[in-house]
């Protein structure tokens, strides 16, 4: 009898409602009935009429169109394939279609004793008489079972030929037939037959017919099991015939598991509905304890060989094998021949392409549970000898697999260290993966490779203490001079390298660095070949270090090389980081443009990474945050750091510490906050040398701090250790000095600048304005006038605001000049809207020196924001009402208004308050 599991259903058509099929009784003809018509096969035993007769479709059956529809379109060749594995829903499939059908249908299910020839075709001739379309006395009836004669063939196919109404014969479950003669004979009939006859075989296995010549002809249809799987939409629908409701997700997750089978998704419906929890059950149940498990070991398992069913057992711990990787496994040869005959036969073994196979996922769950039964305690020394065949072949990801699962933790770290792969735990799109593999590893392994991946996926996550000790004591065990260890020195020198980074040694990154470079040339070149991400992580180590202590040209030459590295996945992170790294040299020079082009770039690479906000450094986040105080987008500003907040490496890494240190003061300052911004401007990172350029904008925001609180002498003295040597910093501190009343002192900082034509926009408009305020102070009005021109058009290409708004109330008047109005409207100060513009709903930043506003006078603003009266801020900050009203006025004048709601409203559109 068909089996009742093979369920096969078709997809809900949102607009079509899908009715569920009522069972159906099978009509078993009458034979009997009609005469002269043998009542029995050439061995003398009756006919078995429930073989004739199209299975019932269950309650639960659900048609899917799309299936029914490409049988419909097999009506146009002479022979129709449906192949597919036990319980796929071929036979349910081609019994629902055939009901349909107005065309005669002629259905026999084959079994084993139809191998011989006088059997099957006396019941093929018997199924055909049981249609309706009998053959006639010229034909005869086949009289010995074990042979037929050729003339009854020709007979038969020449009447079929003559039918003016085609006859659709099904052999269900063609894989019992065997008989190379038989399908010979079956060929022979379907081709003189022509139109008259549509055959159509529903088997497990492949027919012994020459498919390949019917595809060269045009004339096969092919139903496989890609074809057959359920898709998502129609596993809820059949859940739902079920009484079963299961989002579309869900169901995803339980086709991608059962791969779409008709009977497992069936079997699983069938228990879940008894479970208290319907969609948790189909989401964790245990196939080895299902019915599921059930099927699979009778209707698979149990029938074959011992020696396949071993095979089987012992592949089970592979997602993926070959046949010399199953040997290994068995110790024996034969693979080979049993891989290709089970995937023939449909045994959940599907072929992968070039000799690779793998097991259904719901039968690779069933075995392993098996075998821990049949063969306990083999399961570790399976995954010990696949990790050995796969080391050996080169496939270290499967072979680190494997050795885990056999605890072998030694040899998967000397497998990672040997391949030269340790940088896969920094980089590329399977270090999670690595690090969560690897994290398992208990202290029972003491290999100088098991320190070395201690020792990486301890610095990956910044545990300096940790990182350097495990690294410290692999070193011990390396002897120096061995050759075959290369892999594992070098390895060493990328931690150590990494380590100096973090440790703010440039020095010692300097010596990892030239050790490394003596060792690639011990390393096989197609090692190196094969993980760039080695030399592109050192390298950016050793940029990063180089960058910290102020070496820009050195730095930018060995990021330039790492942010060019191709790769792929595996260096993506590296250049990620250089890219960030040359868009902060820029910042630092000054490139405000520049800067921001090299950080979205970084940004577009650690999106290669993974999700946005959770891969990368944060690098090109902070530039892109400090660019924008420069532009005055202080929200844009405050956005970009917040993303970075969470970030490991912004407290860590002494280079992201401190550009998060500056962007974060920078805006602070911008928002009157002076105090903060000095708290904010402290890396808060321990190194072994300080950095000259973080070293300045420290002092520069102490210094505008207490410029701002009304301690000019205080300010001046900060700024000693500032000098040309950093262009940015020493035209923001020649302003300082200036506003200060040291004209004298901002013009030496400014001589003592020697960029050789490094310097961006952000040097020369700030050196520029200082030079037009001295001017301007002098009297020579002219000069000021050319000079703020020429800060201006500097400015414009770089939308640099921040140096027109903290220079002064002395620069208003000379920009509400004609010439110099027209260069600052539209981008600095508002200006008329273009033709076809709509106006401008949020005005640009009025020109206003937030810097300039003492710590008492954000005093007095704050309460002033409250609506307090003069006397009541008086007394609150115990103060006389003279002197509030002192600061009052102050405060209007720096905010170039004339009333408190003016006052409050500039105050807060500046972030003041």
């Amino acid at each position: 009898m068909p089996n009742t599991y093979e369920n096969a259903q078709e997809p809900i058509v949102p607009v079509v409602p899908v009715v569920p099929v009522v069972p159906v009784v099978p009509v078993v003809p009458d034979v009997t009935a009609v005469p002269d018509v043998p009542c029995a096969d050439p061995l003398g035993d009756p006919f078995l009429r429930t073989r004739f007769a199209l299975p019932a479709r269950p309650a639960t059956f659900l048609r899917r169109q799309r299936l029914v529809d490409h049988l419909d379109q097999a009506l146009g060749t002479p022979l129709t394939l449906v192949n597919g594995a036990a319980g796929a829903g071929k036979t349910l499939l081609a019994a629902d279609w055939a009901a349909g059908l107005r065309s005669p249908v002629a259905w026999l299910t084959v079994e084993v004793g139809d191998r011989r020839p006088g059997v099957f075709w006396a019941y093929v001739l018997q199924t055909l008489r049981a249609c309706g379309a009998p053959a006639s006395d010229a034909v005869g009836a086949p009289a010995d079972a074990s042979g037929v004669d050729r003339r009854l063939l020709a007979a038969l196919a020449a009447e079929l030929n003559d039918r003016d109404r085609p006859v659709v014969l099904v052999l269900d479950e063609y894989d019992c037939m065997t008989a190379p003669e038989i399908t010979e004979q079956l060929a022979f009939v379907l081709h003189h037959a022509g139109r008259g006859l549509h055959l159509v075989l529903v088997t497990r296995t492949e027919p012994l017919l020459p498919l390949h010549r019917y595809r060269a002809a045009g004339e096969l249809t092919e139903i496989r099991a890609a074809e057959l799987a359920f898709t998502p939409e129609e596993a809820v629908a059949l859940l739902e015939l079920h009484g079963l409701s299961l989002p579309v997700h869900a169901a995803r997750a339980l086709v991608d598991r059962t791969r779409g089978w008709a009977a497992g998704l069936r079997l699983s419906a069938l228990a879940a509905r008894e479970s208290a929890d319907p969609e948790l059950y189909l989401k964790e149940f245990e196939a080895d304890h299902s019915t599921v498990a059930d099927f699979l070991l009778a209707e698979v398992l149990k029938g074959q060989t011992q020696e396949t069913q071993d095979l089987l057992l012992r592949v089970s711990v592979l997602k993926r094998f070959c046949p010399d990787l199953a040997d290994a496994l068995t110790l024996r040869t034969d693979a080979e021949p049993i891989l290709a005959g089970l995937h023939r036969e449909n045994a959940f073994v599907e072929h992968l392409g070039h000799s690779w196979y793998q097991l259904h996922p719901l039968f690779g769950e069933i075995l392993r549970a098996h075998l821990r039964v049949r063969l306990p305690g083999l399961e570790p020394e399976l995954h010990r000898r696949a990790a050995r065949w796969l080391r050996r072949s080169g496939f270290l990801p499967e072979t680190l697999a494997h050795s885990a699962a056999a605890d072998d933790w030694d040899f998967a770290a000397g497998a990672l260290i040997d391949e030269l792969a340790i940088g896969r735990l920094f980089t590329g799109l399977r270090s999670d993966d690595l690090a969560q593999l690897f994290s398992a590893m208990g202290p029972e392994a003491r290999s100088p490779a098991a320190d070395l991946v201690r020792a990486a996926h301890d610095l990956s996550r910044y545990d300096l203490d940790r990182g350097r000790a495990h690294l410290r004591r692999a070193e011990e065990q390396l002897a120096d001079d061995a050759p075959d260890l290369a892999a594992a020195q070098l390895s060493c020198a990328l931690l150590e390298a990494l380590a100096a980074r973090l440790t703010g040694c440039p020095s010692r990154v300097e010596k990892a660095a030239e050790a490394a470079d003596e060792l690639r040339q011990e390393v096989p070149a197609h090692l190196l070949e094969e993980h760039p991400e080695l030399t592109a992580l050192l390298l950016t180590h050793l940029g990063s270090a180089r960058l910290w202590a102020g070496r820009f040209e050195d730095a930018r030459a060995v990021l330039t090389t790492v942010a060019g590295t191709p790769g792929g996945a595996s260096t993506v992170l590296p250049r990620e980081e250089s890219m960030g790294h040359l868009a902060l040299l820029d910042y630092l020079n000054g490139w405000l443009g520049r800067a921001e082009r090299k950080a979205l770039a970084a940004l577009s690479e650690a999106e290669r990474a993974g999700p946005p906000q959770t891969s990368g450094s944060g690098i090109g986040r902070l530039v892109l945050a400090a660019v924008a105080v420069d532009r005055h987008e202080l929200g844009r500003a405050q956005a970009l750091l917040d993303e970075t907040a969470q970030l490991p490496s912004v407290t860590r890494d002494p280079v992201m510490a401190a550009g998060r240190a500056l962007a974060t003061a920078r805006l602070l300052l911008a928002r009157g906050k002076a105090r903060a911004a000095v708290e904010a401007a402290d890396p808060a990172v321990s190194t072994a040398v300080a950095s000259p350029w973080a070293a300045s904008h420290e002092m520069l925001v102490d210094s505008a701090a207490h410029l701002a609180e009304g301690r000019p002498d205080r300010a001046a003295e900060v700024l000693q250790g500032v000098s040309g040597d950093q262009p940015v910093c020493a035209v923001e501190a020649a302003a300082i000095q200036l506003a200060a009343g040291r004209p004298r002192a901002a013009v030496d900082l400014l001589d003592s600048i020697r960029a050789e034509g490094r310097t961006g926009p952000a040097v020369t408009v700030g050196a520029a304005l200082v030079r037009a305020r001295i001017a301007e102070e002098a009297g020579d009005t002219a000069t000021a006038h050319r000079l703020v021109a020429q800060a201006l058009l500097d400015a414009r290409r770089e939308r640099l605001r921040r140096p027109f708004l903290n220079a002064g109330a002395w620069i208003r008047p000379l920009l509400a000049t004609a010439p110099l109005h027209a260069l600052a409207a539209g981008w600095l100060t508002p200006g008329p809207p273009r033709r076809g513009e709509p106006p401008r709903t949020e005005p640009l930043p009025p020109l206003l020196v937030a810097a300039e506003l003492s710590g008492r006078e954000h005093d007095v603003l704050e309460r002033l924001a409250r609506m307090m009266s003069t006397e009541e801020i008086a007394a609150d900050l115990y103060l006389s009402v003279n002197t509030v009203k002192t600061h009052l006025k102050s405060v209007y004048r720096k905010l170039a208004v004339n009333r408190r709601n003016e006052a409050v409203r500039r105050a807060r559109e500046l972030r003041l308050l």
